[in-house]
């Protein structure tokens, strides 16, 4: 019979899959508005050991209310910064050797699990309507997407950004 872990076992069960990954991440929110996105969103970002964050404005920060109600404490174990456009933050994580990758739906994007992602990605995310802004998309190394089976065309952004933080992490295990 399967039960579930206490507490103790699932601290053991993260700690040895931390081990045994070799992965550097971040994010830039790139005008990601509502702060319950951008709190679930820094969630994720903390699961997944997230670097860095940077927020281009109108993004949400930490600092706001809201967000650090739907975060829940997550907030305090990222760092991040604002930067004034997209493509300073691009250029920023790049100077950190990040691989920049855009996650929006564009004619020129590809499947995220076809793009080999390699150890140390950023991935970039835009506002809820209106995506990743032009200028940034110009400067960023990839374009994807997140396939979709149903009728829907696309997910919310914290959740389109949780799938893409898992396949960055799942490429990282399949090396």
């Amino acid at each position: 019979m399967t039960k579930p872990l206490s507490a103790t076992e699932l601290k053991r069960l993260h700690r040895d899959r931390r081990r045994h990954t070799d992965l550097r991440v971040s994010l830039i929110l790139d005008g990601v508005q509502k702060p319950f996105n951008v709190g679930a969103i820094l969630r994720s970002s903390a699961a997944y050991r997230a670097e860095h964050i940077w927020f281009v404005p109108p993004s949400a920060t930490p600092i706001d209310a809201k967000v650090a109600k739907t975060a829940l404490g997550c907030d305090r174990l990222l760092q991040w910064s604002e930067m004034d456009t997209g493509v300073t933050a691009v250029e920023a994580a790049k100077q950190l050797g990040f691989c920049t990758v855009a996650i929006e739906l564009t004619t020129s994007a590809v499947p995220l699990f076809e793009i080999q992602l390699g150890r140390a990605v950023c991935l970039v995310v835009g506002h809820e309507e209106r995506g990743v802004k032009q200028d940034t998309l110009r400067v960023v190394d990839h374009v994807g997407y997140l396939p979709q089976l149903g009728k829907v065309g696309s997910l919310n952004v914290a959740q389109a950004t949780t799938v893409s933080l898992y396949e960055v992490a799942r490429q990282r295990w399949m090396a």
